[in-house]
């Protein structure tokens, strides 16, 4: 994941370029560098991470210019001499969940974590996009609708968002929406999953005090690590699987609610954000693919059936 903060980069200095080739002059940063620099990163990083990394100090290289703009230090990255390692996109730690875990996880004991749970599989919003929805701003009056407009890190509010596209209105299913509305009861503000404190839930805090004990309940498996743990992205991986692979869900529609950039941010995607009726109509169409809790409706029928046909 490329870096999205100042923390981000901060970190990535701090742990790792800094301590390796903190002390070179730009000038010396050349293949040689870098090749000390990934053989210290080999078998600690996934090569994602890796890839990400050494992109922090080709950036910090080419960001020294001339008066004229130029490059004071071109250089010519040679992966192969760098020992740079081969992203293999079957090996890299992407899981999703099933219908099975998801009902699981709609059920787990602790009503904020559980309605955090369902909402993003459901909803399909990134858990810093969740974590940031306040209240008074960014829900309807019947709870059937989202407003992403900023995201919640590390307890603190950030406005700017991951991709232009991310800006959007999410619906939600009716069953979803009532349970929503059920557990904002009386409040009026502030925000939708807060601490007692009211600041935004940190995420840490609910992937090892609730996500990953539920999966460990449930028996989950990670088919790229083999253990109970996944991340929190692993909700909007279902809800992306499930919407492109059993629902006739409008392509545009699927990746506005997504948040995914078209190939262009033309005329569909107008069309899409102005037509309420239309988008309502298809949250409720297209189901959420896993059961709730007896206490609202269960998914509609077409939904079970398609999760059905794909388990068989």
């Amino acid at each position: 994941m490329a870096p999205s903060t100042i923390e981000d980069w901060e970190r990535i200095l701090k742990n790792w370029v800094n301590p390796h080739l903190g002390d070179l002059p730009i000038s010396e940063v050349h293949n040689g560098a870098m090749k000390q620099l990934v053989a210290a990163m080999s078998g600690k990083l996934m090569p994602k991470t890796i890839d990400t990394y050494t992109g922090v100090v080709k950036m910090v290289v080419a960001s020294a210019v001339d008066e004229n703009g130029e490059e004071i230090y071109p250089r010519k990255w040679n992966h192969e001499f760098i020992d740079m390692p081969i992203i293999m996109k079957s090996k890299q730690n992407t899981p999703s969940f099933s219908q099975e875990i998801m009902t699981g996880l709609a059920s787990w004991k602790k009503p904020r974590e559980r309605m955090l749970f369902i909402f993003c599989g459901a909803a399909g919003v990134r858990i810093g996009e969740a974590l940031g929805i306040e209240i008074d701003k960014h829900i309807s009056a019947d709870f059937s609708t989202i407003k992403i407009r900023q995201k919640a890190r590390h307890g603190k509010i950030e406005e700017r968002l991951k991709t232009e596209s991310a800006l959007r209105d999410v619906d939600l299913h009716p069953a979803v929406a009532k349970l929503l509305k059920e557990y904002v009861g009386k409040r009026k503000s502030g925000f939708l999953f807060s601490t007692r404190n009211g600041k935004p839930v940190a995420t840490s805090n609910i992937l090892r005090r609730h996500l990953h004990p539920a999966l460990k309940a449930l028996k989950y498996v990670n088919p790229n690590t083999g253990t109970h743990k996944a991340g929190n992205h692993a909700f909007r991986r279902f809800r992306n699987t499930y919407l492109r692979n059993h629902t006739d869900c409008p392509e545009g529609l699927y990746k506005y609610w997504m948040g995914h950039a078209g190939e262009s941010m033309s005329d569909l995607y107008d069309k899409i954000k102005e037509d309420v009726t239309f988008r309502k109509m298809w949250a409720e169409k297209c189901g959420i693919g896993f059961e709730l809790p007896s206490i609202v409706p269960n998914v509609p029928k077409n939904a079970e059936k398609s999760m059905s046909a794909r388990a068989a």
